[in-house]
């Protein structure tokens, strides 16, 4: 089999993940951007980017890239890279929906020796069992004949600035030995990152969703010894800032887990290894003991109050912190609004700050008013949910923490 040395590619989905993708591509070869939002092709075309993850800039120096919603402008592609969401439904399952909806779209389009490559993360074994099915029966090709596909998971970090698409290590796998080598070359010519070829495409897909939960288990760990440690009345914080002076203490801090990674990807092992008859206590229990967290937050915001015999019912409380993780906008799966609704059920008033989160997002998710601006009252209680970088430099934040040091401050991630 001959892959094309000059391809056309095309990258299913422009969100967090797609999008760099798309613009790294577009710097080396004609690519198409799609995503089926008419707005955000819009937004991209005049250079805005909503999550504010890539600049005008970035999107101008694409000189191949194509941004369109027009399906029939796919038929163009050699390779196929799909970037859709794979959350997991109201009982905590895969919801792998938007992966098969990508893969009949694209099958009606594909051609002999096209390549598609998944990027979204999954079980181990469901490129196989899913996603080709789909492709071969609608397309009526044959894997590895005339019909190639390959896994490289995503290390997207939303807000990160540091560890970007290009600087990062990106895995490559393939269904052929052929395939993968061809699928490895292409990423590696956009990367300054080495790649890393795996032997087979499970192995790819195992390697992202343990990466995952590795650090969800890390997290739950530390919020499990925070609740010890509250219990023992001693300060987690100067603990954890103790233990890191041996070399190989691993320096994670407690906190909420949300997001659309580490706080998804565990179910997607969970679901798959009870289909074996193998059912998790680590990971299940990690998962159970972050999901607790905002309820534990809450009820110490309460027992601080009640110590210093402070009103709970109608007391104020200024949060600051709405996205699912620090410098970053995006509110998809935040944790913080559980602990927004567990102060309520408390009876106190809770106002919420944060200046990178759109306030008309907010309202639409979460039904929530929204403070873009630092509001200018006195509080019972503040507390700090998710630390912006912008909150410690921010002149007002702290001329507001000196002002209620004779309240309660709060701040959730300690050490």
């Amino acid at each position: 089999m001959q892959f094309k040395d000059d391809p056309v590619i095309a990258v299913i989905g422009l969100g967090y993940v797609g999008l760099p993708l798309a613009l790294a591509f577009g710097e080396h070869y004609q690519t198409l951007g799609f995503d089926l939002r008419d707005e955000r092709v819009k937004a991209l075309l005049d250079g805005y980017d909503e999550t504010e993850e890539v600049s005008a800039r970035d999107i101008a120096k694409a000189n191949y890239l194509s941004l369109t919603g027009q399906l029939g402008d796919l038929k163009r592609a050699d390779i196929y890279i799909v970037t859709v969401p794979t959350p997991i439904d109201d009982s905590r399952r895969p919801d792998m929906s938007a992966l098969k909806f990508a893969c009949s779209m694209l099958a009606g389009y594909l051609e002999k020796n096209n390549v598609v490559v998944f990027e979204s993360t999954v079980y181990p074994g469901a490129t196989e069992e899913i996603c080709i099915p789909i492709l071969q029966k609608k397309s009526s090709l044959t894997l590895n004949e005339d019909l190639f596909v390959g896994y490289s998971p995503e290390r997207i970090n939303p807000g990160d600035k540091k560890n970007q698409l290009k600087n990062i290590c990106k895995i490559t796998s393939g269904s052929s030995p052929e395939s993968a080598i061809y699928i490895d070359q292409i990423y590696q010519s956009v990367l300054i990152a080495k790649t890393y070829r795996a032997p087979s495409i499970k192995v790819a897909e195992a390697a992202k969703v343990i990466e995952n939960t590795q650090r969800d288990v890390n997290i739950a760990l530390m919020n499990e010894l925070l609740v010890i440690l509250d219990k023992l009345n001693i300060d987690a914080g100067e603990v954890l800032q103790a233990a890191r002076t041996k070399w190989n203490f691993l320096p994670f801090t407690p906190g909420l887990v949300g997001g659309h990674c580490i706080g998804v990807d565990p179910y997607y092992l969970i679901y798959k290894a009870e289909q074996h008859g193998y059912y998790p206590q680590i990971i299940t229990g990690a998962r159970q003991v972050n999901d607790c967290m905002a309820e534990y937050i809450a009820s110490r915001v309460v027992k601080k109050m009640l110590k210093r015999k402070m009103h709970v019912e109608g007391g104020s409380v200024l949060l600051m912190g709405l996205a699912f993780k620090e410098n970053c906008k995006d509110i998809r799966n935040s944790k913080t609004i559980d602990v927004i609704r567990n102060l309520e059920e408390y009876g106190l008033q809770v106002d919420v700050y944060d200046p990178l989160v759109d306030k008309q997002d907010a309202d639409k998710r979460f039904s929530i008013e929204l403070y873009s601006k630092l509001p200018k009252k006195q509080y019972d209680v503040i507390l700090t949910v998710v630390p912006h970088s912008c909150f410690e430099n921010d002149p007002d934040v702290q001329n507001l923490l000196r002002q209620h040091q004779n309240r309660i401050i709060y701040q959730v991630k300690s050490g």
